[in-house]
């Protein structure tokens, strides 16, 4: 259990860490992520203008390290905490995977996001159907970490019941 709580509590303080470093961005980069249309995306980038476009691609390196260290965490935790013993199999399955698929997601995003930021992409008239993916990429990141979430407290709850006799 001591990796799964440091490989959480890196990713907490890198999570804190990217949070302060990108705070100067109005909107905030969740605009980004779940702008679906070209015109949403490019008016957040409008919004940054170029400093505001190097903070964020500027991210990235620690973005990904970030991603690595959720999706671990979230697997070990759902494969060694007695939290989660108390859940089905398949259910304890399913809890597993949720932290690694959505820093799959968060990698498919952070891809497409890079792609479509730089020089070249952005000369060139929108990508719409590029652009849609990537935020269905961080709808799916937000969705699964939202699950991992739920599947805690749920699985807290169930541990907190009395045993029936």
């Amino acid at each position: 259990m001591r990796l799964a709580w440091t490989l959480g509590l890196l990713a907490l303080g890198l999570l804190i860490g990217l949070g302060w470093w990108l705070r100067p961005l109005q909107p905030d980069i969740m605009a980004l992520q779940l702008a679906f249309s070209a015109p949403a995306f490019r008016s957040v980038l409008e919004h940054w203008g170029p400093q505001g476009l190097a903070l964020y691609r500027a991210h990235f390196g620690a973005d990904f390290v970030l991603l690595i260290l959720y999706g671990a965490f979230g697997w070990r935790l759902a494969t060694h905490a007695a939290l989660f013993k108390v859940l089905s199999p398949r259910r304890r399955r399913w809890a597993a995977a949720m932290l690694p698929l959505a820093a799959l997601a968060d990698a498919a995003e952070n891809a497409l996001h890079l792609l479509l930021t730089t020089p070249v992409a952005l000369a060139m008239p929108p990508q719409a159907g590029w652009i849609a993916l990537a935020a269905v990429c961080a709808s799916a990141k937000w969705l699964l970490l939202t699950a991992f979430a739920l599947a805690v407290v749920g699985a807290l709850g169930l541990s907190r019941r009395p045993a029936r006799h």
